[in-house]
């Protein structure tokens, strides 16, 4: 997950430098698109530290990736799409496997993030 985190940071930048040169129409959505990269490389790196103490990080990563991934396959004929259903495909595929090597599903268990977890 912190590799995936760090990857994400590759996309932010490269969304920063396309700001510029966007016409108006385009600004808010790309700007709000380019800073979920932060949110995203926030919520994998917080994974990497604390695996079994995000009770439902895990859970909304993989909802929002495959989501995605599903929904490039379905518009190829669109700029970019393969691009985004490999890419996203890919961090779908190494967050369901950390997913599964760090049993992130034992987040649900009662007292699985501590003894204030019940208060």
């Amino acid at each position: 997950m912190a590799i995936t985190a760090a990857a994400t940071l590759v996309p932010f930048v490269e969304g920063v430098s396309r700001l510029g040169g966007l016409p108006d129409d385009l600004i808010l959505t790309e700007y709000w698109r380019t800073c979920a990269y932060i949110v995203f490389a926030g919520m994998w790196a917080m994974l990497a530290v604390a695996p079994r103490k995000q009770r439902g990080m895990w859970e909304l990563l993989l909802f929002h990736k495959l989501a995605v991934t599903v929904q490039a396959a379905f518009i190829l004929d669109v700029p970019h799409a393969l691009r985004t259903l490999f890419a996203d495909g890919f961090v779908s595929a190494t967050t369901i496997a950390a997913y599964v090597l760090c049993r992130g599903w034992h987040t649900w268990r009662r007292g699985a993030l501590g003894p204030d977890d019940n208060r």
